[in-house]
């Protein structure tokens, strides 16, 4: 077994009495897109800037990239990671140039490698734009991928990814997930947090977090497997103002845009109720998402 190129044990992180985070155990291989997902104050960011050396932890043990968290020796950490937080972490005020280069003189590269690898880094993403464009012209999606490109300059064996396709257009999002997989391809530890449940998939592994607690830890699938054991169905309302049946036979009747997502408690109630729905609803079989996953034991009886 090769050593996990993030380790974390027993962590908690406490701002007197309060618990942001709380006992949480857990390992990212090298390569693997994992992902970190939780409501908002669930611990996640907190979590993260442990990892890349910006907080110390208030109890546990760290390791990135082979390196402890030592108060006092946080830049070996902070030298092997990447980081882009969940807002636009360019100056819109400056071109892209002059972001890039602020970047790698906080980073202190060397000029001509700096060089080298920004233009590397502009090739990966297509890039093809002057260099003298100022940030507040350009797109979103596009801003994000720069910004990626300023958190790879120093070339770092883990990279975070704090929210960083919020609020940017779904095809841009398409495209930096694509960006995503082709660093994972290349040996890069990707480390995502994200509320898109669509963009989870692309996860080897998910950790979700609750109230700074890690509730659960597995792969898509099998948190999809492991939460829903029973057939899940689309009920569609006939009428516009269909009235809500019974919810006593469900294991789980859940809005979802006009329709609803529903489970049966056993199959008695499966099979007495389903004729009687058919009048008011259209019903077919579906497939749990990860969304379903989220919101029964993420959002859970904290709703």
């Amino acid at each position: 077994m090769s050593t996990p190129v993030v380790e974390v044990k027993n962590l908690s992180v406490r701002f007197g009495s309060f618990y942001a985070v709380k006992n949480i155990s857990f390992s990212v291989e090298k390569g693997e897109i994992f992902g970190f997902l939780g409501a908002n104050g669930a611990g996640k960011t907190t979590t993260i800037r442990v990892l890349c050396g910006l907080l110390p932890a208030s109890e546990g043990h760290v390791s990135v990239g082979g390196t402890e968290f030592v108060p006092g020796r946080e830049n070996l950490i902070k030298q092997k990671v990447g980081y882009m937080s969940q807002r636009f972490t360019l100056y819109d005020d400056l071109s892209i140039k002059e972001n890039m280069d602020f970047a790698a003189g906080i980073r202190r590269l060397k000029k001509i490698d700096y060089e080298k690898r920004r233009q590397e880094l502009l090739d990966f993403i297509g890039f093809k734009q002057e260099l003298s464009t100022v940030v507040r012209d350009l797109p979103g999606g596009i801003k994000q991928e720069i910004a990626l490109c300023q958190s790879l300059l120093h070339d770092p064996e883990i990279v975070f990814l704090d929210e960083p396709t919020a609020g940017v257009a779904p095809a841009a999002r398409f495209r930096f997930w694509q960006l995503i997989r082709k660093l994972a391809d290349m040996g890069k530890t990707i480390f995502v947090t994200t509320h898109y449940m669509d963009e989870a998939e692309n996860c080897g592994r998910i950790a979700l977090m609750r109230s700074g607690e890690l509730i659960e830890l597995d792969s898509p699938q099998n948190l999809k497997a492991k939460t829903f054991s029973r057939r899940m169905y689309n009920f569609t309302p006939k009428g516009r103002n269909e009235d809500i049946p019974d919810l006593q036979p469900f294991a789980m009747w859940e809005p979802y845009g006009q329709h609803y997502h529903a489970v049966f408690k056993d199959d008695t109630a499966e099979k007495n109720m389903l004729p009687q729905l058919k009048k008011n609803f259209d019903i077919e079989k579906i497939n749990p998402s990860l969304e379903d996953v989220f919101i029964r034991i993420v959002e859970g009886d904290n709703r």
